[in-house]
């Protein structure tokens, strides 16, 4: 297994491959020790590798073992339980996003594929008004027991941090550095806690501090992971509008709490639902009921059809279609988990089925039948 481990760590370590590349040369080698056994002339065959990419490979390989190596004593010794994409503890929300880490390391007890899971974002510069809709926010929803995820940061990020402790419920902090070079410093004090009910979640390896080129990958975390994407407080520019942009992207659901015009730390929030790029919500119940958590009673409502009935539809539309019916309502994520289609491919299914009159969409991106 450590051998295994090894090349797995390595991958991320070789010149000129970042994430998508290192999944393109797995699927294409098979595995990642097939990556480093491969010659050049088999390297060349690998879509979208060029002859530059190649030599940089090569070139890097031995030095790419020698740091895994490394890494992999540093894992050891400090309880650190490395994720590669291919495990079934990974985070299997983040699988539908071809700029997904293959390699995190974690640090705690929570479950990262938690049924419920919520990422808070927002400024560094919390205001008395953020801190309190940050709060109540949590308490109001702790009995659904989600996990809350957020970046360790000052402001918003340590306050979702500080509430979900308080309220007994598991919080990770997706974080832009290695476990040895914990950022801020000011706030390794929550981290042994937050290891105890939750954990800590990144894609770097020791030695790594937190450069500021890191912090929009580690948003793409934060947004993957997540159902729902809450921004408390922000203004226009920042990372929290980088985090709710890739959110979107994701077709993550995202909410916002609305604020006086006048207010910095509310502009972001009050742009992002002008241009119906968030959801606004005035409190946490106005956020349970586009999300359905408390719709048991729509799912006991829901009739079941048979898919044959439906002549027209091709096989694909029959799974999906089936999927809603035993599950509705049911988000994007949820059918992605349950198939092997791609959030594009579903995106293009679902339409169909909606272009056809079977399928509707509900607040929240859920779907039932119409």
């Amino acid at each position: 297994m450590s051998d295994t481990l090894k090349y797995q760590i390595a991958v991320t370590q070789l010149k000129e491959v970042g994430s998508k590349t290192a999944k393109n040369l797995i699927t294409h080698c098979g595995n990642a020790e097939a990556v480093f056994k491969a010659s050049a002339k088999q390297l060349i065959h690998v879509p979208n590798i060029g002859k530059a990419k190649v030599e940089a490979i090569l070139a890097s390989k031995e030095e790419a073992l020698k740091r895994a190596g490394e890494e992999l004593d540093f894992i050891h010794k400090n309880n650190i339980t490395p994720l590669f994409y291919t495990d079934v503890n990974f985070p299997k929300r983040l699988l539908q996003f071809t700029d997904s880490p293959i390699m995190l390391y974690f640090k705690g007890k929570a479950n990262l594929n938690n049924t419920k899971i919520i990422s808070i974002v927002g400024t560094r510069k919390i205001t008395d008004y953020g801190k309190k809709m940050c709060e109540n926010f949590i308490e109001t929803v702790a009995p659904y027991q989600p996990l809350i995820v957020s970046g360790l940061a000052y402001g918003v990020d340590i306050a979702a941090h500080k509430s979900a402790l308080k309220n007994n419920l598991p919080t990770i902090a997706v974080v832009a550095n290695g476990m040895d070079k914990m950022y801020p410093a000011q706030h390794i004090k929550y981290v042994k806690e937050m290891v105890e009910n939750g954990g800590v979640l990144t894609e770097y390896m020791s030695g790594q501090v937190a450069d500021k080129q890191n912090f929009p990958q580690r948003n793409r975390i934060v947004a993957g992971m997540c159902d729902a994407l809450i921004v408390v407080e922000t203004a226009i520019k920042g990372g929290a509008m980088i985090t709710a942009t890739l959110a979107n992207s994701y077709n993550k659901d995202v909410f916002t709490f609305p604020g006086r015009s006048f207010d910095e730390f509310s502009k972001g929030c009050n742009y992002l639902i002008k241009t119906n790029q968030a959801n606004l919500i005035e409190n946490a119940d106005d956020f349970v009921n586009a999300m359905f958590w408390d719709g048991e009673n729509v799912k006991q409502k829901t009739k079941i059809l048979q898919p044959e009935l439906f002549t027209d539809l091709s096989e694909t539309e029959k799974i999906i279609l089936q999927l809603v019916q035993q599950n509705a309502p049911i988000n994007m994520d949820d059918l992605a988990i349950h198939t092997a289609y791609s959030q594009t491919d579903l995106a293009s299914i679902i339409l169909a089925l909606e272009l056809k009159g079977i399928l509707k969409m509900l607040p929240g991106k859920y779907f039932a039948l119409n």
